[in-house]
């Protein structure tokens, strides 16, 4: 069940085209994670609790992921596309 949640979150084919408005959002708002709840339900409980207990484990030893090259990076790529859509619309 987690490898089709995965793939349907990855894949570019979506139930509701997202071109349709409102609706085309849909899958991603309410499909996705009722989608990942169901799998964590799913999943039996000595998995669950052995696999929290492994992430807090981590947590403990080496600290929440933060990079600040990827914060650099998506903040570079915004600039660019605002600087883009500045230059674009300017009259």
């Amino acid at each position: 069940m987690g490898a089709f949640v995965v793939a349907y979150a990855l894949s570019p084919i979506d139930l509701i085209p997202d071109f349709i408005p409102i609706l085309g959002y849909l899958d991603e708002v309410i499909l996705l994670p009722g989608l990942i709840w169901l799998t964590i339900r799913l999943l039996p409980r000595p998995i669950l609790e052995e696999c929290r207990a492994q992430a807090n484990d981590w947590l403990e030893k080496e600290g929440k992921p933060r990079t600040k090259w990827g914060i650099v990076f998506v903040l570079s790529v915004w600039a660019i596309v605002a600087y883009g859509l500045g230059t674009w619309l300017r009259p």
